[in-house]
């Protein structure tokens, strides 16, 4: 079979590690069900191409076993459902039609909606299974696995997705390295095909022939980021509670120059639970939001546990412009933080291939393997901040972002490359920063605990504290504002209160 020929021979390991997966869901696949209670749905696009050839060499596999000859693969025995719409591309429908003749295609022509088609077909046929071409971050994708029930409501069958976890690169390297045909859109810079209406070439694939007049495309498998796949589609823009791109995230803190922005910090840690040892980053990071006006309203922390991480960023999230989270990335069995994350925005992990690329120039050949853990990210809300001081950039989801700073040092590193992006991104809007002062007094607490509750009524828009370095030390009272005039008056007031010398002021 010279589909299994091809990759056999390729030195990508990971192709082939991709390959063999999907190989084996689809012979479980034809294991589970007999030839007449399967079928493929076939769109014409790239995804579903691979899912023809792949299905292709699958069955000849699982027929070898049953001496089965190369040439009784003329005709492909898998019936294939196309849905033909009036607004696909003529290209899709030429390029389906001729595969249909090429590989003796069963064609089951469908001119209905997908459900209703659906519901007509498996009334007729004693289909129990159909395989698809859907692959994480699909918006179709949200919350499937391998095999997987259709969806209530819909006519019962079991989807069978051999290639969900394959990334846009797997998909374009089995494509090349296979050389099969494909729909020729692709090699005009459509890089996610739709209907006539939603699709255009990929803006990310232009080329610069401005004075041609013309505007020509580069192919799709030049496409650098495949999280940028669907670039050339048309998107419907809905507000979402809680989302930073809508409420108050980076697209809009700018105008807010002079208002109170808020953050909170979450630790994830089983270590600082247990009291093995403390959290430095949280007050370090704390000093460092106070220093560019933010409030910090809240600092937790949560156990090494996807529940515990997922609860707490879904309830900070949605008060907060911005999360900052901690602890708990990596590869070891307690590094949840970002299937926590994931969870708290109800998507699902999937392979990032340009994190990807990150880690393998990291950490070299032990970034290979089918899955590579580290390297899956949350679907369709990452961003990468890349900063060149940073080996592997930052994470950001919404209005979460992930630090991956072990200690201190680490944590002013990443600070620093964050207020570089902000100055040009308005990642952290830099607002007016917080002014401190302070006052030492011999004063018991009980004697100024009445005066003091009165002045924090007299000046709410001021942060008013107490506190002792020890148990027998001065008491410390702090002012905090970003007013210094307003912290000018405070104290003032504060001394008119008690008698002249009660306070003297600590640098």
């Amino acid at each position: 079979m010279e589909i299994d020929k091809a990759i056999r021979e390729s030195d990508d390991r990971r192709l082939k590690t991709k390959y063999e997966n999907a190989i084996y869901v689809i012979q479980r696949a034809l294991a589970l069900y007999s030839i007449e209670e399967v079928a493929f749905s076939f769109n014409g696009g790239k995804d579903s191409t691979v899912l023809l050839h792949l299905l292709r060499a699958g069955y000849f596999l699982y027929k070898g076993e049953q001496s089965c000859s190369e040439e009784g693969l003329n005709e492909f025995p898998i019936r294939t459902i196309y849905f033909e719409s009036p607004s696909a591309f003529p290209e899709i429908n030429s390029f389906t039609y001729d595969t249909a003749s090429t590989y003796g295609l069963q064609m089951d022509i469908i001119r209905l909606d997908f459900k209703s088609g659906l519901e007509a077909l498996l009334k007729s046929k004693p289909i129990r299974a159909i395989f698809l071409g859907v692959r994480i971050g699909d918006p179709t994708a949200v919350g499937q696995e391998q095999f997987s029930p259709s969806s209530p409501g819909w006519p019962p069958f079991m989807r069978v997705n051999p290639i969900l976890d394959w990334s846009y690169r797997d998909v374009w390297a089995f494509l090349l390295k296979c050389k099969v045909q494909y729909c020729s859109l692709y090699d005009h810079g459509y890089t996610s095909i739709g209907s006539i209406y939603d699709t255009t070439p990929n803006a990310l694939l232009s080329n610069d022939n401005s004075s041609s007049g013309r505007e020509t495309f580069r192919p799709a498998y030049l496409l650098s980021d495949g999280r940028l796949e669907r670039a050339g589609r048309a998107k419907r823009i809905s507000p979402v509670r809680g989302s930073s791109a809508v409420s108050n995230g980076p697209d809009n803190v700018g105008s807010h120059k002079n208002s109170m922005l808020t953050a909170s910090a979450i630790a994830v840690g089983d270590e600082i639970l247990f009291g093995t040892f403390g959290d430095q980053l949280g007050p370090t990071l704390c000093r460092k939001l106070h220093s560019i006006g933010w409030s910090v309203l809240q600092t937790t922390v949560v156990r090494n546990e996807v529940d515990s991480v997922a609860e707490e960023v879904e309830r900070q999230k949605s008060v907060n412009d911005m999360v900052f989270i901690y602890g708990g990335v990596g590869p070891l069995h307690s590094d949840v933080t970002l299937s926590g994350v994931a969870k708290a925005f109800g998507v699902r992990l999937a392979p990032d291939e340009e994190f990807e690329e990150y880690l393998r120039h990291l950490i070299g050949d032990q970034c290979t393997g089918d899955r590579n853990e580290m390297a899956q990210l949350p679907e369709g809300i990452t961003e990468l901040l890349h900063h060149e001081k940073l080996p592997v950039p930052l994470i950001k989801c919404q209005n979460v972002i992930v630090l991956t700073a072990t200690n201190v040092t680490e944590l002013d590193e990443q600070w620093e490359c964050l207020n570089q992006l902000s100055g040009s991104s308005s990642l952290l809007s830099m607002l007016e920063p917080y002014v401190s002062k302070y006052l030492t007094t011999q004063l018991s607490d009980v004697e100024t605990a009445h005066p003091l509750a009165k002045l924090c009524l007299e000046f709410p828009d001021l942060y008013i504290g107490c506190y002792r370095k020890s148990r027998y030390g001065s008491l410390m009272i702090s002012f905090k504002g970003k007013d210094q005039v307003r912290i000018q008056s405070a104290m003032e007031a504060l001394f008119r209160k008690f008698h002249p010398g009660a306070f003297s002021e600590a640098k």
